[in-house]
């Protein structure tokens, strides 16, 4: 499939460290997403949390759907070339009036990868825009990594409450801006958070992060994603395989493995035991 972007906007991209808006769905396909996310909701008697939360497209296949999309997939090939892996999603959900916030963090700093070609797809699914607590990023943050604190704070979505620990001058954030159906990508050193939500309807997003064929896991054991276009030359990813319906016993049984194994190198040298409950393992 052909990459998407303009050479204008790759270089973009490349400068900034972000791109949006990008079309991905229609608005009534968005409203169809929408819908599907509270369906599964519902049959779950709650809101999809914790470690369900973490890499649901290995247990829904609707949401396998979406992180391989070929207008995602046509988007992030622009950036990252077209041989790719899909190494995490997750939901940031806020719901109306909600206080939980995103403190000012990069993505990259307990990952554990061994590049920094890594883009987040951020897929709207409802109106995230200031009065909802849209993604704020400061441009041109995303040349090197700087020092992070664990908060552990409670209303902070991050699995550590991790924060810079650097100053963030506010007037340099930007907005980023999206209605459903369109996405942004960020990538993996852009320093980025959000604010609560103060508006009226829930501010719901998919974050899907991609990686190269090229990439690995530096920071522990051998990892896994799902190969989502082309071909893995390099065998450093064990391939994880696309769940057989909601999920369905293997597909679950496959996660709560794959779960165990990458929370404990995203948790490791943490003080305490984060809130999806991974194993502390000594650095």
């Amino acid at each position: 499939m052909p990459a998407s972007l303009s050479e204008a906007a790759v270089a973009d991209y490349n400068r900034l460290g972000y791109h949006f808006p990008i079309r991905a769905f229609t608005p009534d396909e968005a409203a169809g997403l929408l819908a599907k996310l509270q369906g599964t909701e519902a049959k779950l008697g709650g809101r999809l949390a914790g470690r369900m939360n973490q890499k649901p497209h290995l247990l829904f296949p609707w949401i396998c759907d979406v992180v391989q999309h070929p207008a995602v997939l046509d988007a992030v090939e622009s950036v990252l070339g077209p041989n790719l892996l899909c190494w995490s999603s997750q939901f940031f959900m806020k719901g109306a009036h909600d206080p939980a916030y995103v403190s000012w963090h990069q993505d990259g700093t307990y990952w554990g990868l061994s590049s920094p070609d890594v883009v987040t797809a951020w897929i709207a699914f409802t109106p995230s825009i200031p009065a909802s607590g849209n993604m704020r990023v400061v441009p041109g943050t995303h040349r090197g990594k700087v020092p992070h604190t664990d908060t552990f704070a409670k209303d902070n979505l991050l699995s550590r409450g991790q924060e810079v620990a650097v100053q963030v001058d506010e007037k340099d954030a930007v907005d980023i801006t999206l209605q459903p159906g369109e996405m942004s990508l960020h990538h993996v050193l852009i320093v980025h958070g959000s604010e609560p939500n103060n508006a009226d309807w829930p501010r719901i997003g998919l974050a899907v992060r991609y990686v190269p064929t090229h990439v690995r896991q530096a920071g522990g054991p051998q990892d896994s994603a799902l190969l989502v276009r082309g071909h893995d030359g390099f065998g450093h990813f064990e391939h994880e395989t696309a769940p057989e319906e909601d999920l369905h016993p293997h597909a679950l049984a496959r996660h709560k493995a794959i779960m165990d194994r990458q929370l404990s190198i995203l948790y490791a040298g943490a003080a305490k035991e984060g809130q999806l409950g991974a194993t502390i393992k000594p650095m």
